[in-house]
């Protein structure tokens, strides 16, 4: 089996502690179970220390950032594929949100690789990072409204953008926002629209998958699942 890619938010100050599960799992992979992912090695050192975790880990962090080279990512990939997982941090915050560790994101994603994260307070903005689409901004839609001509005309509205989209419903309508949002991207020329659907984030349920819109509603059709989700659509240069 493939390991999977773990993202590791972590604290915006100095001085804060790591969430408990974040701390878990870093001090599990500090025995070399897994790979310790950093975006700079004497930032990652310091909060590393400053955090308690054994200090013999920091000899194999591997830094990944805008002057990496690809064979950095592909040395990665392999690692998951023979079973290793990787944890991805970043200096402060949330690990591929707006930074390069998003195209490591989106790798995993192609390769068919599990791409999860320790808990973060914010499902918009984890399931953005756990989607892996490029681009530095995008559009909260929220939640569509009842009426059937004005979800049509919202799921129109969200096709439009050329921007990722971030969509919500009540998780009794997840099938129906997906089924419409697929039927429309179908209907405007967009069947290739990637999308990335983010469900019960953080619990043991989690299940995050990204494909195109009709794909999506092939995979969730007919199985009458109600979940907490989070619907991030991938910008349009992306598969449409």
């Amino acid at each position: 089996m493939p390991g999977s890619l773990v993202l590791v938010p972590t604290p915006l100050g100095h001085g804060h502690p790591l969430e408990p599960v974040a701390r878990e799992r870093l001090e599990k992979a500090a025995t070399g179970a897994a790979r310790v992912v950093v975006e700079e090695l004497k930032v990652a050192r310091g909060r590393w220390t400053s955090w308690g975790l054994p200090r013999t880990a920091i000899d194999n962090f591997l830094t990944l950032n805008e002057h990496s080279g690809p064979g950095i990512q592909a040395m990665l990939l392999g690692e998951l594929k023979m079973g290793r997982d990787v944890y991805l941090m970043s200096d402060c915050g949330l690990p591929a949100f707006c930074d390069p560790g998003r195209e490591l994101v989106r790798a995993c994603h192609e390769a068919g690789i599990r791409v999860t994260a320790t808990p973060f307070p914010n499902s918009v903005a984890l399931a953005v990072a756990l989607a892996g689409f490029s681009g530095d901004s995008f559009l909260f839609l929220g939640f569509p409204p009842r009426d059937d001509e004005k979800r049509a005309a919202f799921a129109e509205e969200a096709l439009r953008e050329q921007r990722s989209v971030v969509v919500m419903d009540t998780p009794y309508r997840l099938e129906r926002l997906v089924d419409e949002l697929a039927r429309a991207a179908e209907k405007s020329g967009q069947a290739g629209r990637a999308a990335c659907l983010a469900c019960d984030l953080s619990t043991a349920n989690e299940r995050v998958e990204r494909a195109t819109l009709p794909e999506l509603s092939r995979r969730w059709s007919g199985k009458g699942e109600k979940r907490e989700f989070v619907l991030v659509l991938g910008p349009r240069a992306e598969g449409a």
